[in-house]
């Protein structure tokens, strides 16, 4: 395998991610077996991603679509200079400056990602359903100078930047007719900007997952990673073409959205649609049939949802279906399979390795398997040593590949990353065929429909309730989300558990936090499971 690139002088004169990447000795092994995934020493990977498209002839051809405008490669690239340019020329961000960014899958919040990383500064996108105390703990982790926000966010962004003075300008768009939208600043610019030439290793972005101790870790990504990771997954699996439109609703700030609905369409010279509406399982499907989408991204529990719809209205122009997100059960699959006659394209990845890692498709799909290690990567199951077991054992999954853990000033780093190798959170079982068989997480988060939610985040939120004297938060299998939010509360005397309490309790988790994270199941108990040394015992919250 062949490991590490020549470099070139960084580009990034703000040294603060620089400075804070783990040590050399928790870092991972980065390989890069295949000749296409070795990137030049000097590459700014928005640049590169037009370049690709232009040189392939697909300048005039659609990249960006909404029901209100399509963009080509050449529109998207101008308006992509002109947001550089206000950023670099107005407000005078060097590179390697920090920008939060803050809105649904949209045109602008797609043009904004690509502005950011094209002026050489580090995107910081953020989920659009995040409450002011989740935007407090990445500011003061991320330390962003700037934020773009989609004007109707704004209230949440707005409450923590008086918190916190080195967020000093937010500018926001979708703000149609506010001459402090970013559209209208940009108006005024020439569209003529030289990408910043960043060294492959520049840092590109770094996406916020929450933990089980629900304190958000940062993983870093640079240049190189994105551009190698287009190549493994993408290229050998999912196998793209410019003829795909591409439609899902996984968020750009999640990892499988920026690649799945941004990075990889551009990569093959394909187009995205990004909706004004929000999806519904009838919505989407009836959304796939209008516009002709080829290409689709969503979780099991949504395609679960679908399918009865896709088998009433028809999906024709559908060729690939990607779930990811959450462990896909046989059953989902087959449900999609029956209706619309597509083999779903199971795949699992990681925000610290950019993405998707083990996955097949079409005739290489084996029930009940994720699949077999993309090309570029390499995989093992293990033992708590690191010594890989016998095919059919379950144990832990390791990866080495072209991407890597690097948490942001992480004292976790250690944890995810071992002699070089990294160590997501899973526990699976190999076949003597090399397929690789989920079995569950092997931490306390809960994956729930796509989300991932930390069980001690939400418990925190609970405890903030005057009722509440004790809980604990778990996730349960759940057929039709795959695992579902469960709290177990101790209320403190005087206060009547039902289900005036369960919703009080729900309303008060959902202004708290993310409206997804609340707990969808409520049991009142006298006393909680714990040690002789005062540590809750989740396992047993977890039994029947």
């Amino acid at each position: 395998m062949t490991t590490s690139a020549s470099k070139v002088p960084s580009a990034q004169t703000d040294r603060f991610v620089h400075d804070r990447l783990p040590p050399q000795a928790l870092l991972p092994e980065l390989v890069y077996p295949l000749p296409e995934m070795r990137i030049p020493a000097q590459a700014n990977l928005v640049d590169v991603l037009f370049a690709k498209a232009f040189g392939n002839g697909h300048a005039d051809r659609p990249m960006l679509r909404s029901d209100k405008i399509t963009l080509s490669y050449a529109d998207a690239l101008e308006r992509v200079n002109r947001i550089a340019q206000v950023l670099t020329e107005d407000l005078k961000l060097v590179p390697g400056n920090r920008v939060l960014l803050r809105g649904g899958n949209s045109i602008g919040m797609a043009l904004a990602w690509l502005g950011v990383v094209q002026a050489g500064l580090v995107a910081v996108a953020t989920m659009p359903l995040l409450r002011a105390k989740e935007l407090d703990e990445i500011i003061d982790k991320a330390q962003p100078t700037v934020a773009i926000c989609d004007a109707k966010l704004l209230d949440e962004l707005e409450q923590t930047q008086a918190a916190h003075p080195v967020l000093r300008t937010i500018l926001k768009f979708n703000a149609l007719g506010d001459p402090q939208d970013l559209g209208a600043l940009c108006a005024a610019k020439s569209g003529q900007f030289t990408p910043c030439p960043t060294a492959a290793d520049d840092i590109a972005m770094m996406a916020f997952t929450s933990g089980t101790t629900g304190k958000p870790k940062a993983a870093v990504h640079t240049h190189r990673d994105v551009l190698a990771a287009c190549e493994a997954w993408p290229r050998h699996v999912l196998k793209a073409t410019a003829e795909d439109i591409v439609m899902g609703s996984p968020p750009l700030a999640f990892t499988f959205g920026l690649g799945g609905m941004l990075v990889f369409p551009m990569w093959a010279g394909a187009s995205v649609y990004y909706p004004s509406i929000a999806y519904t399982p009838e919505a989407m499907v009836k959304l796939i049939k209008q516009i002709g989408a080829t290409i689709c991204y969503t979780a099991p529990t949504f395609y679960r949802q679908m399918a009865v719809f896709a088998k009433q209205h028809g999906v024709s122009s559908l060729r690939l279906c990607v779930s990811a997100g959450e462990s896909l059960p046989d059953a989902t699959r087959q449900l999609w399979k029956e209706a619309t006659g597509i083999e779903m394209i199971d795949g699992i990845g990681a925000t610290e390795m950019f993405h998707i890692f083990i996955s097949s498709a079409g005739d290489e799909v084996r029930r009940g398997a994720i699949g077999k290690v993309v090309p570029g990567y390499t995989a093992k199951v293990v033992n708590d040593d690191g010594v890989e077991v016998a095919r059919g054992t379950i144990g832990k999954l390791a990866v080495v590949g072209p991407t890597g853990c690097r948490y942001l000033e992480d004292a976790r780093q250690g944890n995810y990353v071992r002699d070089g190798w990294n160590y997501p959170g899973d526990a699976f079982m190999q076949d003597a065929d090399g397929y690789f068989f989920y079995q569950a997480r092997d931490d306390d988060m809960i994956i729930t429909a796509g989300y991932n939610v930390a069980g001690p985040e939400v418990e925190d939120a609970l405890l903030k309730h005057p009722a509440v004297a004790e809980c604990g938060v778990v996730g349960l299998p759940d057929e039709a989300r795959g695992m579902v939010v469960k709290a177990f509360v101790v209320l403190k005397p005087g206060q009547v558990g039902g289900d005036d309490m369960v919703k009080a309790l729900q309303d008060h988790v959902k202004a708290t936090l993310a409206p997804f994270k609340y707990p969808r199941q409520i049991e009142f108990l006298d006393r909680l499971p714990r040690t002789e040394t005062g540590k809750l015992q989740r396992f047993k919250l977890r039994q029947p």
